[in-house]
């Protein structure tokens, strides 16, 4: 059985630990650190996991060399995580040709399930889901109705475009602005006026940490300062504020990582045994445990007698699972989408977190 042995489960992740999305790379580097605390906690059927992580610097081309490396040479069981949309569709056909399940996919894209493929189980809300839900709550609760989208401008931004647009379409509203932006772009005054010129209310930010900081700071210097709203890849308040130097302060943002739970403290203190010089402990790091608890839950369950097959059928068993840093995760033969809901939180004082609203499950008029 390929990357399975008597005594050891090989699992492979790609990552951005440079390049333009590196804030993103402690996704990849925490989900090491949450498979030495399984191992430390004696292994999963008394096999160990074997972790490989690879830098692809948020580059799909070296995203599909690295699943080349995954599954002709290290002979990888599963892959985990593995952040953004281009660089997973880079390889979706590469993994699914060899047969090799592919546990939560760290982007919100509706690739991962429609058109459903059955080794794929994913559990980021999709951006378009997400974006309805965020713009249904700047309307319905905060009573705005000039939103402007700034988004990147692939299927990262577009689903996250799409899904606020169809929110909006219901109401009989349209958007104030929707304003692309490119991954290498760094200069974005001219995204900036354009959005000052909207008078939109409410702008909600669909982008790179990199361009959220940016374009936040290049607001104030307009002096424009909407209501900003973003998208649960930036939901880490406490790096965002310190990137922003403060400038962070009141943006509300999604997230899907129940950070009331007691599996934080868990999680944070086996950071701090066995990686304790990581520089970005926050939210972005928690994540990569939740996008790995999935996996070691299915191979729990899978049992002793693990295969490819087994475990597909073990991780469709999972129902209504709350115990773990998620919310409600639920798979079936047919639906591979296990989280469908996303909370709202507000940056405060020095990056504190406060909570806005409880959980929002996309329910389309």
């Amino acid at each position: 059985m390929r990357g399975v042995s008597d005594t050891e489960i090989i699992i492979g992740q790609w990552g951005p630990q440079t390049g333009p999305a590196a804030l993103w790379g402690a996704v990849g580097r925490a989900t090491g650190v949450y498979f030495e605390l399984i191992n430390s906690e004696g292994g999963i059927h008394g096999r160990k996991i074997k972790y490989f992580l690879r830098d692809d610097a948020y580059m799909p081309a070296k995203t599909k060399a690295i699943a080349k490396e995954f599954i002709d040479e290290i002979g990888v069981f599963a892959v985990v995580g593995g952040v953004g949309t281009s660089c997973g569709m880079a390889v979706i056909e590469d993994l699914t040709k060899a047969g090799i399940p592919w546990i939560s996919p760290a982007s919100g894209s509706t690739h991962w399930v429609k058109p459903f493929n059955k080794y794929i189980f994913s559990t980021f809300p999709q951006y378009f889901q997400e974006a309805y839900v965020q713009t249904q709550y700047a309307v319905e609760k905060m009573g705005k109705k000039k939103i402007a989208f700034f988004y990147q401008n692939d299927d990262y931004g577009k689903e996250g475009l799409e899904g606020a647009k169809a929110y909006l379409s219901e109401k009989g509203l349209q958007l104030a602005a929707e304003i692309p932006v490119e991954v290498p772009d760094t200069d974005l005054k001219s995204h900036a006026l354009k959005l000052k010129e909207s008078g939109a209310e409410v702008v909600i930010l669909w982008v790179l940490p990199k361009h959220a900081a940016i374009m936040i700071g290049t607001c104030k210097a307009l002096a424009f300062s909407p209501q900003f709203m973003a998208a649960s890849t930036l939901s880490d308040p406490e790096l965002m504020f310190t990137v922003t130097k403060g400038l962070w302060k009141d943006v509300i943002y999604g997230n899907f990582v129940n950070m009331q739970s007691p599996l934080v403290k868990k999680y944070n203190d086996a950071q701090k045994k066995w990686a304790p010089t990581e520089k970005y402990t926050g939210l972005f790091y928690l994540a990569g445990f939740y996008f790995a608890e999935p996996l070691v839950k299915g191979l729990q369950l899978t049992g002793k007698d693990l295969t490819v097959e087994s475990f597909l059928k073990a991780m469709e068993s999972i129902k209504d699972w709350n115990d773990w840093l998620g919310y409600n995760c639920t798979f079936t033969a047919t639906d591979h989408q296990g989280v469908k809901s996303v909370y709202l939180e507000k940056c405060g004082d020095n990056g504190a977190r406060i909570k806005v609203s409880d959980w929002l499950v996309y329910k389309p008029k």
